[in-house]
C-alpha cells in the first residue's frame, strides 16, 4: 500500500511517499481502508520530534492521526464492528499512520462514523473534537451560564470548541482575525476579539476556563490572570506537568523534567487562586460516538478549509503549519 513516512525527526525533510506492506490486525483490531486523513499540527510537531522525549518512535514510521473510512477484516475477538461498517477514530499513540491507504487500529478506539458526513467530514473531527471533549467536558465539567475563553476560535480545535462549549450553556469569548469574526459568531461565539488590535487580557475577567492554545510565555499569564478564584487554564500546548507524566507512566527522570517545565506555571496559578492543567488528547472510542451523537442531531457541525489530494500531504502539512486554516484540513486518500 501506500503511505507517508517520517524517515528522520527534521523540519526541513518531508514525509516521504513509499510502498509498505499491509498492516496484520491483532485480535481486537480491525483492518480500515482510509478514505480521508484529517491534518493536525500534531503531524508536523511529530516529524520534527518536538515529542520524542514523552513518545519515542522509531523511524521510519507512517504518520498521521485521524481518519475515516471502511472496515475491510475484523479480528478474531473484535465484537463491535464487521466488515463494511463505516468509522471515524483519532488512533491511539504508538499505533499512528493515517496518511496511508490502511491502517489497523483497536475496536475501542473506533466510533461509528456519523451518518450525515461525508467519509472527508468525519476525517477532520476526532483529534479536534476529543480534545474539546476531554477538555470542556470531561476535565472542567463545563456548566450553563460559565464563562468560556477558547483561543484561536477560528482553528481546529476552536471552531469545535465553541460549539461544544455553547452547547454546555456557556458565555463563550475567543480571540481571531477581523476576517473570521463572522465564522466564530456563526459557530455562537458570544464575544469575538479581534487579537491584533485589541487586548483580551484588558477585556475579559472572572472567567472559569481558558482553553489555552498560544504558545507566548505573556498570553500564559495573562491567561491565568482573567481567571477568577478557583478557575482553571487547561493547556494544549504545554508546558507538560508531572500530572500528564504520571498519566502516561514516564519515567521518574521525566517526571522531573515536566516538573521543572511546568514549575513557573503552577506558581503562577498558585499565586492567583487558578488551577494550569496540561491536556494531550488521548484516543477514545466511546467519547466519539458521543460526539458522533450531537452531530448527527445537528449541534455541531465541522468547518473544513480545504481538501488536497493523497499525493499533496506534505503540501497540506505546510499549509496546516502556516497556522491560517480556517477549520480543519482533510487529505483524500480512496
Amino acid at each position: 500500500m501506500k503511505a507517508f513516512q517520517v524517515t528522520k525527526y527534521s523540519k526541513k525533510e518531508q514525509l516521504r511517499l513509499t510502498q509498505v506492506a499491509e498492516p496484520t490486525i491483532a485480535e481486537n483490531e480491525v483492518l480500515v481502508q482510509i478514505h480521508a486523513a484529517g491534518v493536525n499540527l500534531l503531524d508536523s510537531m511529530i516529524k520534527w520530534g518536538e515529542f520524542k522525549l514523552f513518545l519515542p518512535y522509531q523511524t521510519p514510521l507512517i504518520n498521521g492521526h485521524d481518519m475515516a473510512g471502511v472496515i475491510t477484516k475484523v479480528g478474531a475477538k473484535v465484537s463491535k464492528y464487521k466488515v463494511g461498517d463505516e468509522v471515524f477514530s483519532r488512533v491511539a499513540d504508538y499505533k499512528i499512520g493515517t496518511f496511508a491507504e490502511y491502517i489497523a487500529v483497536n475496536e475501542n478506539d473506533l466510533a461509528p462514523k456519523p451518518k450525515n458526513l461525508s467519509m472527508q467530514e468525519a476525517a477532520s473531527v476526532p483529534l479536534v473534537g476529543l480534545t474539546a471533549w476531554q477538555a470542556l467536558v470531561e476535565i472542567a465539567n463545563v456548566k450553563k451560564g460559565q464563562k468560556v475563553f477558547i483561543q484561536a476560535g477560528s482553528g481546529g480545535v476552536g471552531t469545535f470548541a465553541i460549539q461544544l462549549a455553547k452547547h454546555l450553556g456557556a458565555f463563550v469569548a475567543t480571540t481571531t482575525s477581523s476576517k473570521n469574526i463572522e465564522l466564530v459568531k456563526s459557530l455562537g461565539a458570544d464575544l469575538a476579539i479581534d487579537y491584533k488590535t485589541q487586548d483580551f487580557s484588558t477585556l475579559l475577567k472572572d472567567y472559569d476556563l481558558v482553553l489555552h492554545s498560544n504558545r507566548e510565555k505573556i498570553v500564559l499569564e495573562q491567561s491565568l490572570g482573567i481567571l477568577k478564584k478557583g478557575g482553571q487554564l487547561i493547556s494544549l500546548v504545554g508546558p507538560p506537568t508531572p500530572e500528564f507524566a504520571q498519566e502516561i507512566g514516564l519515567a521518574w527522570h521525566l517526571k522531573f523534567v515536566t516538573k521543572l517545565l511546568s514549575s513557573g506555571a503552577k506558581k503562577k496559578a498558585e499565586k492567583l487562586g487558578v488551577h494550569f492543567k496540561f491536556l494531550f488528547m488521548r484516543a477514545d472510542g466511546n467519547q466519539l460516538s458521543e460526539i458522533t451523537k450531537l452531530i448527527e442531531a445537528g449541534i455541531i457541525k465541522p468547518v473544513i478549509d480545504k481538501v488536497f489530494p493523497f499525493e499533496q500531504t506534505n503540501e497540506a502539512l505546510v499549509y496546516v503549519e502556516t497556522g491560517r486554516a480556517k477549520g480543519k484540513v482533510v487529505v483524500a486518500i480512496n
